[in-house]
């Protein structure tokens, strides 16, 4: 080992070995969800992703959760089996965050959007060394979001990505691409519930560290939908923000799910609690 490996070694060592392995998770509409900060979370992406290398161990599967996830699991009984197979499912929805602080002894200390964790986790990556592979979208959206995460963190290496347009019977070969690429954080971009699905099919093939489902994450890094604003966002509006962008797309899926989500959140958040090491 190289004096240079050496000093790179030890100054991430801390990340695998500090407190910050440690944390609780709280049942929020059903969900057991982490009770962890967004600093933490990147924090614990850096310690999985490292002990991963080499495929020393499989790969950690990372969900999100927020009021339109909390309804879907609760009337489809796969969906919510998918969930359960996660290995951390962070806040990715104001809602949560509200009623954990509400109705648990342990609450969600903030929430974790992940339009806003993808740009947290680049800045880790970037410092430590970590490798993202993005999967889905289209070739455009996926391209210029590459852009934007190595402009906004120029030494973040992006070592692949592929748009999410293809069959089960190709998922070997892409599997065999990402690992090829030596990518350490995988980001799956496939919609609801395609991403989780194709996560926990071919966890046993990748050799990442962590495999992420984001959603429609790319379509906010590379400028097509934009944010709320920030009040909004504090008051758990950003679903309101969406629906008057897309009032067409969006107001039966929220007439249907937001009363759902309102009841589970109320009926199916418990104030008990368990610790997790990692």
């Amino acid at each position: 080992m190289s004096n240079q490996a050496y000093k790179t070694f030890v100054s991430r060592r801390p990340e695998r070995r500090s407190g910050v392995r440690i944390y609780d998770r709280v049942t929020v509409g059903g969900i057991r969800t982490a009770c962890v900060s967004r600093r933490q979370l990147s924090d614990l992406m850096v310690g999985d992703c490292l002990a991963a290398r080499g495929g020393s161990r499989p790969p950690k599967l990372i969900f999100a959760v927020n009021g339109n996830s909390v309804a879907v699991a609760a009337i489809d009984s796969g969906y919510r089996s998918l969930f359960e197979r996660a290995d951390l499912i962070h806040a990715d929805g104001a809602p949560i965050v509200f009623a954990s602080k509400l109705l648990t002894r342990t609450p969600v200390p903030e929430r974790s959007a992940t339009t806003d964790f993808l740009f947290d986790a680049a800045a880790k990556a970037e410092q430590f060394g970590l490798k993202f592979y993005l999967l889905g979208s289209t070739d455009e959206i996926v391209a210029r979001t590459v852009h934007r995460l190595k402009r906004d963190f120029p030494k973040l290496q992006i070592v692949g990505s592929r748009n999410g347009y293809f069959g089960e019977e190709e998922e070997p070969a892409i599997c065999e691409e990402i690992n090829a690429s030596g990518a350490d954080v995988v980001w799956v971009g496939l919609g609801v519930d395609k991403e989780s699905a194709f996560s926990l099919r071919n966890k046993p093939r990748l050799r990442a560290g962590w495999i992420v489902t984001c959603g429609g994450c790319f379509n906010f890094a590379a400028g097509d939908y934009a944010r709320a604003p920030q009040w909004m966002q504090d008051c758990g509006l950003e679903w309101l923000h969406r629906l008057i962008r897309e009032p067409r797309r969006l107001f039966w899926r929220y007439f249907v799910t937001n009363p759902i989500a309102l009841l589970m959140l109320l009926i199916g958040t418990a104030g008990g609690r368990t610790s997790t090491r990692t």
